[in-house]
């Protein structure tokens, strides 16, 4: 069989707005809350910090406001090990803002984020350094819902076919049902998913956009021209689609759900921490299932990896020893409800009419 086809080695750069986030804690209905807890909420920058807990060289580009959520923003991301010094700050506009309120039925997502510091990026951005210098570019279906200029960045980052390119893209589709007023998210996220060389979707996202009896064959057929499809079929299974290697399918590891904030892009760093590692597909779904799994088991957006010895082992096992730790874990699903990065939709009660948090 022909290997797969996978990015050069190389730094990584994370492009995309990165909010600062209050919820409640303890965890409860936000009009319970005696106490808040501050942290940070962003599908790009999420990938970023896993993705340096893999070890990969990454920097996130993003502009924040002079503000003391900006402030929190840049620390907390650079203290994950992530490259900020590229990050704008912008003194016109703020830092975006998000309220989480966790329910029985899911949490609802109260954005502040209109006219911020990073609605304000534009295809300038791709002319830095560290873009100049990368293997890889990750964005997602949420920046080009930002703002007109927002979706000329990622147009422009997908400009030219895969190869001629200086740099592979990949692209996580995160469709936000609430940013698109105009009913083009459908066409839109098609058309830029089908110009990366690498495309994560849900297939709970992917049948609200194009179709409810849509498969995750169907989604590669939609979807022909990239390198790699990933269909994550929420806590159930991911599998990857390439010209070489067919469809490979890895099922999600189980494990007690503390919140499901973070879990996509958790899985989609760790698959392309697998890749740039030089695994196979099916060592990269692992390694995405098992990041995943940090996630799930925090109330924030980044939680911690097990040691590196527990990550070969996983790794290391036969397909039968995978699947039965699979089925073997107590508790929820595993990357459940995988919309985004928080795994809900977060149209309630948004003021800006907004989408799941970051």
């Amino acid at each position: 069989m022909t290997t797969p086809w996978r990015p050069d080695p190389g730094p990584v750069v994370c492009v995309g707005e990165t909010m600062a986030a209050l919820a409640p804690d303890p965890v409860g209905p936000l009009e319970d809350a005696e106490h808040l807890r501050l942290s940070v909420a962003g599908a790009e920058s999420n990938v970023a910090m896993y993705l340096a807990d893999h070890g990969v060289p990454v920097t996130w580009l993003s502009a924040l406001g002079d503000d003391a959520p900006g402030r929190r923003v840049r620390a907390t991301v650079a203290a994950a090990g992530v490259d900020v010094t590229h990050v704008r700050t912008d003194p016109a506009r703020p830092t975006g803002l998000l309220l989480k309120s966790p329910r029985p039925d899911g949490t609802r997502v109260h954005y502040y984020r209109s006219g911020s510091a990073a609605s304000a990026l534009d295809p300038g951005l791709l002319d830095t350094a560290p873009v100049r210098a990368a293997s890889l570019l990750h964005v997602s279906g949420i920046t080009p819902a930002l703002s007109p200029s927002c979706r000329d960045l990622v147009r422009h980052a997908l400009g030219k076919p895969p190869g001629e390119r200086p740099y592979a893209v990949s692209f996580d589709v995160n469709h936000r049902p609430a940013l698109w007023h105009d009913g083009t998210a459908p066409s839109v996220l098609r058309d830029l998913a089908d110009r990366a060389d690498i495309v994560f979707v849900g297939l709970d996202e992917a049948q609200d956009l194009w179709g409810a009896g849509l498969t995750a064959d169907g989604v590669r057929e939609l979807l022909p021209q990239p390198r790699i499809v990933v269909v994550k079929d929420g806590g159930d299974f991911a599998t990857a689609f390439s010209r070489e290697a067919g469809a490979v399918v890895v099922p999600a590891l189980r494990t007690p759900v503390v919140e499901p904030v973070g879990a996509g892009d958790a899985f989609a760093a760790g698959f392309l921490a697998g890749l740039l590692h030089d695994e196979t597909l099916t060592g990269a779904l692992r390694l995405g299932h098992i990041t995943a799994v940090s996630a799930l088991r925090v109330t924030g957006d980044h939680g911690t990896l097990p040691d590196a010895g527990a990550v070969r082992r996983l790794l290391a096992l036969s397909a039968e020893e995978w699947l039965r730790t699979a089925r073997g874990e107590d508790g929820d699903r595993g990357e459940d409800g995988d919309r985004g990065e928080d795994g809900d939709r977060g149209e309630d009660g948004d003021p800006e009419g907004g989408s799941p948090a970051g």
